[in-house]
């Protein structure tokens, strides 16, 4: 005699429970399950044996009832033919769930093997309307405080160590996984897109204007004087030999050497005085070139669509294109090295603002409401959206299940439990049988 589940529904939410995802055509038979199996098997031959020994009464009862024996006889036999009745019924009722009773094709039974699909496709049905609804998961998630309890445990230093730690490896991982090819190409990409959708030329006009406004080219220009005059007293020579080789061949050579030597005089004087003097003519045309040049920057056509080929031309070259892709592998390097180094800027900072969050999320309700309708809202979209593929996982693995090993990990589960079905329906079985008899010979009948 064999039993299971009392119930198709108790079947099904067993099978959920206990059984766990199929793997192939069936469920994996573990050596804890073959104990609980020889557990059933022991419980089983408890009721059996409960079975018998009403069966004996009974036969002893009426034996004696027949010789004789007193009235007595009668109130026993009542109650052990009730309490074979109702061992007889319990045992078809546990049996009929696994398998058919005695091998016979009795319709309804072996309920589990052959509507396990079925079964599958009614868990899957409540778990999604009783689970997965957006009711029950945003009443569940208030009911939680997460927005509370994430405040009070981020608030600890060591929780907030853990969490800057695990973020660290994380993202660790994440730049160890990316090619830098892929992301070169990518980011190299997108910087030059950028750069082509955005006229630069207003927007230089503007910087230049404010930095001709503010004086702040001043320094520039000291520097390009300075520069300038030490170079002309270094290369004396070279730019009188570059005069003179410039004069006409029909003019003497004393004339070309005192031409050359008069232009660098004049020359080196220019640039000494535009070094020494703020307000040297020189620098005041220089201001207004520049602030004339960020006026047109800004309002004339021509000049803004010169800078803008200028732009495109740089951008499309090799060089400029490898230093953009190659700045990708300078970035995840100081990334890598912030994210191991415990006490890099980056996580110092991260370390500080979840500190500082949890201490928000634990003094302001506003806040933590806010964090919650996150969490609810994303739950529920989550659930809402992929409800059919979550149910789906339960149906689709139910019926991946082989029909016999499905039976037989529930039976060694649940099965025990099931035994004292018979053995209360032997007991409660004799005790009905007993009062009924004794009303009936109340009763006179």
């Amino acid at each position: 005699m064999t039993e299971g589940a009392s119930v198709p529904t108790e079947g099904a939410a067993a099978a959920a429970a206990v059984a766990g995802p199929g793997n192939g055509p069936g469920l994996a038979y573990s050596a804890a399950d073959e104990e609980k199996r020889r557990g059933v098997r022991r419980m089983k031959t408890t009721a059996t044996g409960l079975l018998l020994l009403v069966a004996l009464v009974y036969v002893l009862a009426k034996w004696a009832q027949s010789s004789g024996a007193g009235a007595w006889t009668g109130y026993v036999a009542a109650a052990a033919e009730a309490g074979m009745v109702g061992a007889l019924a319990d045992w078809f009722a546990v049996t009929a769930l696994f398998r058919r009773p005695l091998g016979l094709p009795i319709p309804h039974t072996a309920i589990i093997p052959t509507k396990k699909d079925q079964l599958g496709v009614s868990l899957g049905e409540f778990v999604g309307e009783n689970f997965l609804s957006a009711d029950v998961v945003r009443r569940r998630l208030r009911a939680v405080g997460l927005g509370s309890r994430l405040g009070a445990w981020l608030a600890e230093p060591d929780h907030a160590d853990r969490v800057t730690a695990e973020l660290s490896t994380a993202l660790r991982g994440a730049l160890t996984v990316l090619r830098d090819s892929d992301v070169q190409a990518v980011v190299g990409e997108a910087i030059t897109r950028r750069a082509d959708a955005v006229e630069i030329a207003p927007g230089l006009g503007k910087t230049l204007d404010n930095v001709v406004s503010d004086g702040g080219h001043h320094r520039v220009v000291d520097l390009v004087c300075v520069r300038a005059h030490d170079w002309l007293v270094e290369h004396a020579d070279s730019v009188m030999d570059a005069v003179e080789g410039g004069a006409p061949g029909w003019t003497p050579r004393f004339v070309d050497r005192k031409v050359g030597e008069r232009v660098y005089r004049e020359l080196l004087r220019f640039v000494t005085e535009m070094r020494d003097m703020p307000e040297h003519p020189a620098r005041g045309a220089i201001d207004r070139f520049l602030t004339d040049f960020a006026a047109d920057l800004q309002s004339d056509g021509d000049t803004r669509a010169r800078v803008e080929r200028l732009k495109s031309e740089i951008l499309g070259r090799s060089e400029v294109q490898d230093v953009i892709a190659s700045a990708w592998s300078s970035v995840r390097a100081m990334i890598v090295s912030a994210a191991e180094d415990e006490r890099s800027e980056l996580r110092l900072r991260v370390r500080a603002a979840l500190l500082s969050l949890g201490a928000r999320l634990s003094t302001d309700p506003v806040l933590r409401r806010k964090v919650d309708g996150w969490v609810e809202g994303a739950a529920v979209y989550v659930v809402t959206t992929y409800r059919s593929e979550i149910t789906s996982l339960i149906t689709d693995t139910v019926a991946g299940w082989d029909a016999e090993h499905t039976s037989k990990k529930i039976e060694a589960h649940i099965g025990r439990d099931l035994q004292f079905i018979r053995i209360n329906g032997t007991v409660v079985g004799s005790l009905a049988g007993l009062a009924i008899y004794a009303v009936s010979r109340a009763l006179g009948a």
